[in-house]
């Protein structure tokens, strides 16, 4: 397995280099350090792998190596790479993680999905691949608030590139992610995401317009209509109060989940749908044809509605609720189901690349450290995939946490008494020297 670690990293020996220098040995070894440590910063990298400190900070921080070509060439890698037994879906999604003081690039007050509240994090909008049970990372792009896109400053003292400085709504990240791996030549069937991305028009459009079938969630407070309606101004109802002036659906709407709660038995569809580490994904389904009310631009827009509901350990129904362009000509009831049950893959990517690989330790403050750190853990992230494939027929349960403790039994290293007391020297010095800097801006402010 590490001999095909290494054949692997040497594959993209290429990206790391600029045109006067060549960064592979750094990245070998960050790439080993990655595996080995057991929190993924530089200074703790360096620590495992017995590198130069500064030596990592410059190729993570400053470097020329081309975080887009990397991160490009793994996108194509795992879409060959993954196979070709159902749909493949490219699955968006966000996420964050909490990052002290403010001067990490992007970190703000702002909901952090990690910690169910809005606290001081950066997030970013992930696509994932997934086909059937395999699925890996192939693009990321760093969500700036508001607040950050109006500080000229700030963004000059991170890093962050001109073309990179105008706000973007998620959903806007999200559609530039995938248009971005259509031009690529990355394969996918359907897009699939959460109620953030199923509630906007905007998105659902552009993928459309795209020529991709979508399955997107969406909150069950959305109002429908069972049937095409008229629209207009609806008369005034009494002489008090302003009269209505805005177009809108003349006959009454329903919520998706009153609309629910009125299902008969006999209007659900018992589906198997996927594997699970507890045996089949099992659930209940209804299939509605439905129009909803586009308020922006005054029109009725067709979907067609899927609900699941499965059965908690508690005896209760939890339900989900989702959108899609496809039809029930084109695609069987399963198919659409399974579309919908694919979007729990960005969720266990997301979820193996921060603990097995460490995606959200990193201590970084710079747009393109962020970046350089990315691109590299999904590199290895489609490393990880691609072992879960070679060694599906003799490991079927193979994990990416049995992976990274293969890798470490096979490259620990026994050290000497002498090289660990100056490993112990470099880091107090480190120390020392940071504590020197802050000691002397108290003094300033004094």
């Amino acid at each position: 397995m590490l001999s095909r670690l290494d054949a692997y990293i040497s594959d993209y020996e290429h990206v790391f280099r600029s045109k006067t220098k060549r960064f592979f040995d750094k990245a070998k070894l960050y790439c080993h350090g990655i595996f080995m440590s057991e929190l993924c910063n530089i200074e703790r990298i360096s620590e495992e792998m017995f590198a130069n400190y500064h030596q990592m900070q410059h190729f993570i921080s400053e470097s020329a190596w081309d975080h887009r070509t990397l991160m490009d060439q793994v996108a194509l890698d795992v879409s060959c790479s993954l196979p070709k037994r159902k749909l493949t879906g490219l699955i968006i999604d966000e996420s964050g993680w909490e990052k002290k003081g403010h001067k990490s690039v992007g970190v703000s007050p702002q909901y952090c999905g990690n910690v169910g509240k809005v606290s001081n994090s950066q997030v970013a909008v992930f696509g994932a691949l997934s086909n059937g049970d395999f699925a890996s990372m192939v693009d990321a792009r760093l969500y700036l608030p508001e607040s950050w896109c109006e500080d000229s400053v700030r963004m000059e003292e991170t890093g962050i590139p001109e073309e990179e400085r105008k706000f973007k709504m998620k959903w806007e990240i999200g559609e530039c992610i995938i248009r971005h791996q259509q031009e690529l030549g990355v394969l996918f069937d359907f897009v699939a995401a959460d109620g953030y991305y199923g509630n906007s028009v905007e998105f659902t459009e552009a993928i459309e317009a795209m020529g991709y079938i979508y399955m997107l969630d969406i909150h069950s407070n959305l109002t429908v209509y069972l049937e095409k309606c008229e629209t207009g101004v609806p008369p005034a109802t009494s002489k008090r109060g302003r009269k209505p002036s805005k177009e809108q659906p003349l006959s009454k709407g329903i919520r998706v989940d009153k609309y629910m709660s009125e299902l008969l038995q006999t209007d659900w569809m018992h589906l198997e749908v996927r594997n699970t580490t507890k045996g089949k994904l099992t659930g209940d389904y209804h299939f509605q044809t439905v129009y909803t009310w586009d308020e922006e631009n005054h029109r009725m827009l067709r979907r067609l509605l899927l609900i699941r509901r499965t059965l908690t350990k508690k005896g209760e129904y939890e339900y989900k609720y989702s959108f899609t362009n496809a039809n029930l000509v084109q695609y069987t009831e399963k198919g659409l189901a399974y579309m919908q049950a694919q979007r729990y893959f960005v969720e266990h990517c997301i979820k193996e690349n921060k603990q097995i690989l460490g995606m959200d330790q990193y201590q970084t403050r710079l747009w393109l450290a962020w970046q350089h750190q990315i691109a590299l853990n999904f590199l290895l992230a489609t490393f990880v995939l691609k072992e879960k494939l070679l060694c599906f027929d003799r490991l079927p349960l193979l994990s990416a946490r049995d992976i990274k403790r293969w890798i470490i039994f096979k490259l620990y290293k026994q050290v000497s008494d002498d090289e660990m007391i100056e490993q112990i020297f470099e880091r107090h010095c480190r120390r020392q020297k940071d504590i020197n800097v802050a000691f002397d801006k108290q003094i300033l402010m004094c």
